[in-house]
């Protein structure tokens, strides 16, 4: 074996090993979140495809069932993908299947096919048709997470748009996917550098995680040792600006609003304006300004019966339907369709 095989494949074998520890983490992380559970569900897939891959290199004499779940792994990383990205940008429950179903009905067909045409016996079928299909499968679902994730690519552009960690990690998990699928696509003639193109993308998100795990734990270092509490006269003084910079100029309905926007107009450092709120209203910044956003919409929802979904969220400040939805749900835990129908059910018609 060359040399250059020996190390891309060490990569191989090494980033396959970290992309199951990876998952791992993901699905343990604490507090349970659905999106984690998808992108550990996608690494996963990723790194036995991986490992497929690695072993068959090494003993190409390989039962052909391993050969089968590794192929069959990769079947499942577009959907994995597609509904990490819905569930990022608040879309999973607006999908007219449930996920639930939507994996099981996959689930359900892989194991009828490969019950049907176990790879042992169609070698041929499995190398040439079932190979295609999977690629062409996992191309739709990267087509689908691209159109969700539109808003998100927009922010690339758009300058006064804050770009923050989770779009760069949701992105970076997109486009290392298209990579990957790419290389694939190409095994005829990319063959061993498919294995280390994956294994680099496993080592990069775990990269990533660091950087941002180490960033987290700096900021909340600098908030905890940042000038002491806000005493309650000065507090009381700046919740009431901040709250009139709300109600009456309107600043919610500034889809560009941020924290240190609204900080400069108190007189404050992001720091102590992030204090103020959670010593003082026990809320983050975007739940704070969300909560304006969304009171604002009900009223919209109620005096307001045939405006359009997207119209109220524009008007109330939100960049997307989206993330519209993902908030409303949030705070008032209804769709904002629900909130407006039962509304129209409890008020009493006009005599």
């Amino acid at each position: 074996m060359a040399i250059d095989s020996q190390i891309l494949l060490m990569l191989s074998a090494f980033g396959a090993l970290n992309g199951i520890f990876i998952a791992i983490y993901f699905f343990m992380l604490k507090p349970v979140k659905l999106s984690n559970q998808f992108l550990a569900g996608m690494i996963l897939m990723v790194s036995i495809r991986i490992l497929k891959s690695v072993l068959f290199y090494f003993n190409p004499e390989i039962t052909k069932t391993i050969l089968q779940i590794g192929l069959s792994a990769c079947f499942f990383i577009g959907p994995f993908l597609y509904l990490y990205c819905a569930s990022k940008v608040g879309g999973v429950e607006k999908q007219r299947v449930t996920w639930q179903l939507h994996l099981g009905g996959l689930l359900i067909f892989v194991l009828v096919i490969g019950f049907a045409y176990p790879y042992q016996s169609n070698p041929q079928l499995w190398g040439s048709v079932f190979y295609k299909t999977i690629n062409y499968v996992w191309l739709f679902y990267l087509v689908l997470s691209a159109i969700i994730l539109i808003p998100t690519f927009k922010k690339l552009t758009e300058k006064k748009s804050a770009f923050l960690n989770d779009d760069i990690w949701l992105l970076s998990v997109y486009v290392g996917n298209v990579v990957i699928w790419f290389a694939y696509f190409t095994a005829s003639y990319t063959s061993y550098i498919v294995g280390a193109l994956s294994s680099s993308f496993v080592f990069y998100l775990l990269c990533l995680l660091f950087v941002f795990k180490f960033r987290e734990g700096r900021d909340k270092a600098a908030l905890k040792y940042s000038n002491k509490k806000i005493i309650s006269s000065e507090a009381e003084d700046l919740i009431i600006q901040l709250e009139a910079f709300m109600e009456k100029e309107l600043a919610y309905k500034n889809a560009n609003l941020t924290m240190p926007v609204v900080a400069k107009h108190l007189g404050l450092s992001s720091t102590r304006l992030s204090q103020l709120l959670n010593d003082n209203l026990n809320k983050p910044f975007a739940l704070f300004v969300n909560e304006y956003r969304i009171a604002a919409a009900q009223k919209l929802l109620l005096s307001e019966k045939a405006i359009k979904m997207e119209v109220i969220a524009e008007m109330c400040g939100f960049n997307s339907q989206s993330t519209f939805y993902s908030a409303f749900k949030k705070i008032t835990d209804s769709t904002p369709a629900k909130y407006r129908e039962e509304s129209k059910r409890l008020t009493p018609p006009e005599l």
